[in-house]
């Protein structure tokens, strides 16, 4: 699994003298690759891309150092991703999987993304073959543990995720050549985790914090979602969403680039109904992909959302006002999930 079984490129080392350009083994790699779609992908999260670039030059080094015959050990590249919702955390982890892949330090740049449900069982002996089997599929990848900390429950005693965490925390000290875990979820939770399973901690190697999202930046995803759409803000539209992401992220469940997702989701519905409704005959191009005002700030979040004028409704209401929380989606470069 080392370097050698990706190629090198000619030039990258230099069997003369035994010297290695760096720079000729980056751009051989496919690595600058990667990490420009990241830079493409993502808007923002600066330490998290300066975060990625470092881990990337260690892992070009070592590999160089392995080139010319150094002694080395096998690098730990287990992680932890912590940060809110919809701060890039799954997108992060699909490019970290293929760029370990394209360096040599896993076999396959696959990603297995699972949760508690997909690792613990319902019953005794349950779940160890759940655990294995996953273990088993992401094996000669990386495993992307979203919400890591449900798998410790220390009110319920008879609660089996405590078996999952033994075969886990084995594997990732015995395989760590042919698996990268990389566990996900918000701060606190994830350090009272740590603190409980002081196993995990001592086999991450990088923890990353994922920051909220400016809103700025929200405002340019949003942007980005609705071009590859074929959608467009009227001028008075994009005032209204500005205060939109104001209102929004001062109100409960907010989700940073997925609640944003879904505020353009809803307001494209209000959009198509309004259309419809007005019944004004053919439409041309630009009125089928313009969002007014209007479908903006039909939202509720306008009256108070959860917060505010809306309470009396809230109680079967789905926690984001403009559509139910869902776990870490696959990798949306605008949505940044």
């Amino acid at each position: 699994m080392g370097p050698e079984t990706v190629g090198g490129g000619a030039g990258a080392a230099d069997a003369a003298d035994g010297a290695v350009d760096l720079r000729a083994l980056y751009d051989a790699s496919g690595a600058r690759e990667i990490l420009e779609q990241l830079d493409r992908e993502l808007v923002g999260l600066v330490p998290v891309k300066r975060r990625i670039r470092e881990i990337s030059s260690l892992l070009l080094v070592e590999r160089a150092r392995r080139e010319v015959g150094l002694s080395h050990e096998a690098p730990t590249l287990h992680m932890s991703f912590t940060g809110n919702p919809g701060t890039g955390k799954t997108t992060v982890a699909h490019r970290m999987a293929d760029l370990l892949h394209r360096l040599g330090y896993i076999r396959r740049g696959q990603l297995v993304s699972v949760t508690r449900d997909d690792l613990v069982g319902q019953y005794i002996g349950h779940t160890a073959p759940k655990t294995k089997e996953i273990l088993k599929k992401a094996m000669g990848g990386v495993l992307f543990i979203d919400e890591a900390y449900y798998l410790y429950r220390s009110e319920n005693e008879r609660d089996y995720g405590q078996e999952s965490i033994e075969i886990l925390l084995q594997v990732m000290e015995n395989q760590r050549e042919d698996l990268v875990v990389i566990l996900a979820g918000y701060a606190d939770r994830m350090d009272h985790f740590f603190s409980a399973n002081p196993g995990f901690r001592s086999r991450i190697a990088h923890h990353i914090e994922f920051p909220d999202y400016r809103d700025e930046e929200l405002i340019s995803i949003a942007r980005t979602m609705l071009e590859r759409q074929n959608y467009r803000l009227s001028e008075a539209a994009e005032d209204a969403l500005q205060e939109y992401v104001a209102l929004r992220r001062a109100q409960p469940h907010f989700a940073n680039a997925r609640s944003i997702r879904n505020a353009l989701d809803r307001a494209r519905l209000r959009q198509a109904n309004r259309l419809f409704q007005a019944d004004a005959g053919p439409l041309n191009a630009a009125e089928l992909s313009t969002l007014d005002e209007a479908d903006i700030r039909a939202s509720r979040v306008f009256s108070g959302g959860l917060g505010g004028a809306g309470r009396e409704a809230t109680a079967a209401a789905p926690a984001d006002p403009e559509a139910p929380p869902d776990s870490e989606a696959p990798p949306d470069p605008g949505a940044g999930s």
